[in-house]
């Protein structure tokens, strides 16, 4: 017999605002002990210095985290030039120096344009990428050298804006792919430029359908639950709904009777015969003005949905075993 989750059943999407100089596993524990969830998960790590969008997934949204891993984020960071550093940001020790050019905006232009679209960029030494079992930050640690080389990647720079610069920095818009090290592009535009540069400043703006006006600060969310209190409504109100993770999903609305067979593991007819098969459809429920997110289904060329996730919706349990 499975033991019970110790702690709350509660499910959403909760952006916090992460502060610099916090792990995201620290924001995610302090989380999960706020809101007493049975499960959390985050959804892709920001460095240590890094602020802003990080997307917290509590109870059945954590089945979805790792979409949220692979989608596309946006940041903006200020790029100082005129040194290295080892682990490519100011946190790191200066290994090497070099002379800024005079700078012009047509110049930096000319520059950012060769890093858009479809670019292959070497990763950081200092990240959490594996060689041979071992995080790369380990390896360089202890002095271990290898070709980082052998770790580029194809990544894909959707938006790359000069925000603003001056005579020893750079301020840049980044919307990018899965995988993309904002470090390793900040240092790969500074010696295009002829010099050298660091990441000073990182914040992120979007993670996939979060946005910076969907945030909430640590400080806010422990705020709306006095200490010693035991009610939790205001913060389950700033809960963000699982579906949100879907966004570009489509939708299929269930009957009640359909959300039972889905999950009992039956198959659904919900489209006549010969409508077009898609390979992911958000199933949702409609009941009591609520909108439930049942699971996520694959539909055939005859309009039947198998259940591919399984969505636990608690609020229903009663009604189908009614």
């Amino acid at each position: 017999m499975a033991r019970k989750r110790k702690g709350r059943d509660i499910s959403g999407i909760l952006v916090i605002d992460k502060p610099s100089g916090m792990t995201s596993n620290g924001v995610l524990q302090k989380v999960k002990w706020l809101y007493q969830a049975q499960k959390a998960g985050h959804t892709g790590a920001l460095d240590p210095i890094a602020t802003g969008v990080l997307p917290i997934c509590l109870g059945e949204a954590t089945k979805f985290s790792q979409r949220l891993l692979d989608s596309d984020k946006r940041y903006v960071t200020r790029v100082q030039l005129g040194e290295a550093r080892d682990t490519g940001d100011i946190e790191g020790e200066v290994v090497e120096s070099a002379t800024i050019p005079s700078l012009t905006a047509p110049m930096i232009e000319a520059v950012l344009e060769q890093f858009r679209g479809e670019i292959t960029q070497v990763p950081p030494m200092y990240s959490a990428l594996k060689h041979e079992g071992r995080k790369l930050y380990e390896l360089a640690r202890e002095g271990i050298e290898f070709d980082i080389k052998s770790k580029a990647r194809q990544v894909s720079i959707l938006n790359l804006t000069l925000v603003d610069f001056g005579d020893d920095y750079l301020e840049l818009d980044v919307t990018c792919t899965k995988g993309t090290y904002i470090r390793s592009l900040s240092e790969d535009v500074a010696k295009a430029l002829g010099t050298l540069g660091y990441v000073a400043v990182l914040r992120r703006l979007a993670a996939g359908p979060y946005k910076q006006e969907m945030m909430i600060t640590l400080e806010q969310l422990q705020a709306l639950k006095p200490e010693g209190s035991e009610d939790y409504a205001a913060m389950d109100d700033r809960l963000l709904p699982t579906y949100t993770a879907l966004e570009s999903v489509p939708i299929i609305q269930v009957s009640l009777d359909q959300a039972r067979d889905l999950q009992f593991g039956r198959s659904i007819r919900a489209l006549d015969a010969g409508d077009k098969p898609l390979p992911q459809v958000q199933l949702r429920l409609s009941h009591d003005q609520q909108d439930y997110l049942v699971g996520l289904g694959e539909m055939d060329a005859t309009g039947h949905i198998a259940l591919k996730r399984l969505v636990k919706v608690p609020q229903l349990t009663a009604l189908f075993d009614s």
